[in-house]
């Protein structure tokens, strides 16, 4: 039986390995059309990019704000469908080398932007106090326990109470 390559494995980290091998070879001043070279690299690199831009597009933490701050909304069970669906995409093709790839607190900062302007299209605003800060930690957000129910949990219980809160 075959044992799985790298690039069956992490795909990312092996484009990477690829594309500086190509750059070796395009150094070389005994090959011709060193540029070409360069952009067979650049392509090999842009298959791992796009690899980690799919997991950050299937993570979808857009809808536990949501839910948080809006529990009676009507799309509730719209929102429960599409984070267990996404997140299981996610997980199947997350590797272990986009967790230092991958902009988690963008991520975070970026879902409770466009759950507040969504939110406010109903009349309804984010809950005070989400956290700054990404509350989820990246192998969590991956894990196959990861659903709504946990997903709300956590993030209301790392809600931030005002200073002056007693």
């Amino acid at each position: 039986m075959d044992q799985p390559s790298l690039c069956d494995d992490d795909i990312v980290t092996w484009s990477e390995q690829q594309a500086a091998s190509l750059r070796v070879l395009a150094a070389r001043p005994d090959l011709s059309n060193a540029r070409a070279w360069e952009n067979i690299a650049e392509e090999v690199e842009g298959l791992g990019r796009s690899q980690t831009q799919g997991v950050e597009s299937a993570i979808v933490l857009v809808h536990v704000p949501k839910y948080l701050s809006a529990p009676s909304a009507q799309s509730t069970r719209s929102w429960r469908v599409e984070v267990v669906a996404y997140q299981a995409t996610a997980r199947r093709n997350y590797k272990r080398s986009m967790r230092q790839r991958i902009d988690w607190e963008d991520l975070w900062t970026t879902a409770k932007a466009n759950a507040a302007v969504s939110l406010e299209m109903y009349g309804d605003s984010l809950v005070p106090g989400l956290p700054a800060t990404m509350p989820f930690d990246p192998d969590e957000i991956v894990a196959k326990s990861f659903d709504m129910d946990w997903a709300l949990e956590r993030l209301a219980s790392a809600l931030e109470m005002p200073a002056d809160h007693h």
